[in-house]
């Protein structure tokens, strides 16, 4: 079902004092020390295993495993795709060059010749 490259958005379970601005479904703890709350991840799928599980990367560069068979996973919605487009970490094709070797470029910023 999914495949690299993909974009998969997670429902994280969280639990804290003060539930940041993305937080849904809150639910204040018994006592009133703390909620509980869900939080989704927008990550982008970097490889499928043969075992089922998916190597994801976060918007952060973190890598992290999950199984393709998680309820809280899901493919993201077409609108999740070109309206919350910049809460995915970029694509191999969009992202920066990776550095490179910048010998041939003198102080001044020109292409040496013959390069």
């Amino acid at each position: 079902m999914y495949r690299p490259g993909d974009r998969v958005v997670y429902t994280a379970s969280k639990h804290s004092r003060h539930p940041g601005p993305r937080a849904e479904q809150l639910t204040p703890e018994p006592n009133g020390e703390g909620y509980f709350y869900d939080v989704r991840k927008y990550w982008l799928v970097r490889a499928v295993q043969p075992d089922g599980m998916l190597v994801v990367v976060t918007r952060r560069g973190k890598e992290r495993q999950v199984s393709a068979a998680d309820e809280r996973l899901r493919p993201a919605r077409w609108w999740e795709n070109l309206f919350l487009r910049s809460r995915f970490p970029r694509t191999p094709s969009n992202s920066a060059p990776d550095s490179q070797d910048r010998s041939d470029i003198d102080q001044g910023g020109r292409v040496a010749a013959g390069t």
